[in-house]
C-alpha cells in the first residue's frame, strides 16, 4: 500500500512538470522560415511569385559560400520586364500559392523580430522592400511590416524586421521581398539564407517612423533614394509607354522619366494617367504608408517634347480604401513648356502623416487628341 501511495505521488508531482516542459515546447524561441534546402524545420514556400515574375530565376538549393549548412537560397533577376511591370518579388506563403484564399496561417504571437542574411553576388544589388505579412483576401494576414530599400554588399549581412507590438496571430506571408528594374537596370544576383521569426526580449517598438526631407519619389533610375512605384495604371493604360530610364536630355543626373501617351482610347476610357504607390499595386488594401508631416511641398520638374502639352492634373495622395492616404493635394491643368521647368503642388495645411499615393499625373484624348510625349524629373517631397 505504502509503493502504491508512493507511486501515485509521484505521477502527481510528474504531471505538472510535464505540462510546463509542454507549455515551453509550445513556446519556442525561433520559428524558421528557411534554414537549409530540406530541413525539417522550414516552414512556408517560396511560391508567390509576383509581377515580373518571368524575370526571376531561383535556385533553392545553391551551395555557392552559404552562410550556415550547405545551401542557400539565389535569385537571378534579368531585369527584362517579362510582364511588363518593371517590378518583382517573391512571398514565402503556407500553403504554396495562398493569397489568402485558405486556411494556412500560423500563429506566431510572442514572436517580435523577423531576422535573415542576405549578401549580393557582386555588391550594389537593390531589394526595394522586404515585407512580413500583407497578403489579403479570405483569410488575410494579422500584419503587415515592410523594411528598406537594402544595397548588398559581396559578403554576407544580417537583416531586422523589427515585430514589437505586432498582431502575429495569423501570419500566410510570412516573408517577400521585392525590387525594381529601375533599381537594378542590369539585372541582379542575390542569395539569402537563414530566415526566421525570434524572440527578442531587448528589442523596443519603433512606431511609425516620420520620414527626413527631401523624401525622393524620382532622383535617377538606379537611385536608392527613390520611393514608390509607377504601378498604378489608370484608365486607357493601353495608351500609355513609361521609360524610367531615358537619357533624352535629362533634367539632373543620368536619366529621367519619358511617357508616350497616344490616345487611342484602348480601354475607351478617354484619359489615362499613372499613380506612384507603395507598396506597388496598393489601391489602399495594405497597410503601408509612409509619414511625410514634415513635408511642406512636393516639387518636380517637367517638359513636353514639343510644348502645349496638357496634363490635366498632378496630384499627390487621394487613395482611398481600407487602408486610406490622410489627404490629397493637386495642381492643374498644367500645359508644358518644351523646356525644363519646374513645378510645385503646395503641401502647407495637409495632413500628410499617411501617404500611400506618393504622385499621380492624368491626362486626356480630348486635350490631346493626337497624343502627348512629355518628360518628368526630380520628384521629391520637401
Amino acid at each position: 500500500m505504502k509503493k502504491l501511495l508512493v507511486m501515485l505521488l509521484a505521477l502527481g508531482l510528474l504531471v505538472p512538470a510535464m505540462a510546463v516542459a509542454e507549455d515551453k515546447a509550445a513556446s519556442p524561441k525561433e520559428f524558421v522560415v528557411f534554414s537549409d534546402k530540406n530541413a525539417k524545420d522550414n516552414h512556408y514556400i517560396p511560391s508567390g511569385w509576383m509581377g515580373d515574375y518571368g524575370d526571376i530565376r531561383m535556385n533553392d538549393q545553391s551551395a555557392d559560400n552559404p552562410h550556415s549548412g550547405v545551401t542557400s537560397i539565389q535569385f537571378i533577376y534579368s531585369a527584362k520586364k517579362s510582364q511588363g511591370q518593371g517590378w518583382t518579388g517573391v512571398y514565402w506563403q503556407n500553403p504554396a500559392n495562398n493569397w489568402g484564399n485558405k486556411k494556412g496561417g500560423f500563429d506566431l504571437t510572442g514572436m517580435t523580430k523577423l531576422t535573415f542574411w542576405a549578401r549580393g553576388a557582386k555588391g550594389g544589388e537593390v531589394i526595394q522592400k522586404i515585407m512580413a505579412g500583407g497578403i489579403k483576401g479570405t483569410y488575410p494576414d494579422s500584419v503587415m511590416v515592410e523594411m528598406g530599400p537594402i544595397e548588398l554588399t559581396n559578403t554576407w549581412k544580417q537583416y531586422t524586421v523589427n515585430l514589437v507590438g505586432k498582431d502575429l496571430s495569423y501570419v500566410n506571408g510570412a516573408f517577400g521581398w521585392t525590387t525594381t528594374a529601375d533599381l537594378n537596370p542590369d539585372g541582379a544576383t542575390f542569395y539569402l539564407d537563414d530566415i526566421k521569426f525570434e524572440v527578442d526580449t531587448q528589442l523596443k517598438s519603433e512606431g511609425v517612423k516620420q520620414q527626413a526631407m527631401p523624401f525622393y519619389i524620382y532622383a535617377d533610375r538606379s537611385s536608392i533614394a527613390n520611393h514608390f512605384i509607377p504601378s498604378g495604371w489608370m484608365g486607357d493604360y493601353g495608351d500609355i509607354k513609361y521609360d524610367g530610364a531615358s537619357k533624352e536630355d535629362a533634367y539632373l543626373g543620368d536619366t529621367c522619366i519619358k511617357i508616350i501617351y497616344n490616345g487611342k482610347a484602348a480601354q475607351g476610357a478617354r484619359w489615362a494617367g499613372i499613380f506612384w504607390q507603395n507598396p506597388a499595386n496598393n489601391w489602399g488594401n495594405l497597410d503601408a504608408g509612409f509619414d511625410l508631416s514634415k513635408t511642406t511641398k512636393l516639387t518636380f520638374w517637367a517638359r513636353g517634347e514639343k510644348g502645349g502639352e496638357r496634363i490635366e492634373e498632378f496630384k499627390v495622395g487621394g487613395i482611398m480604401g481600407e487602408f486610406s492616404d490622410s489627404d490629397s493635394a493637386t495642381i492643374g491643368p498644367v500645359i508644358l513648356n518644351k523646356e525644363w521647368t519646374q513645378y510645385t503642388i503646395d503641401l502647407k495645411g495637409k495632413d500628410m502623416s499617411y501617404i500611400i499615393g506618393g504622385f499621380a499625373w492624368s491626362t486626356n484624348i480630348d486635350n490631346n487628341p493626337e497624343g502627348a510625349t512629355f518628360y518628368l524629373d526630380e520628384i521629391k517631397f520637401e
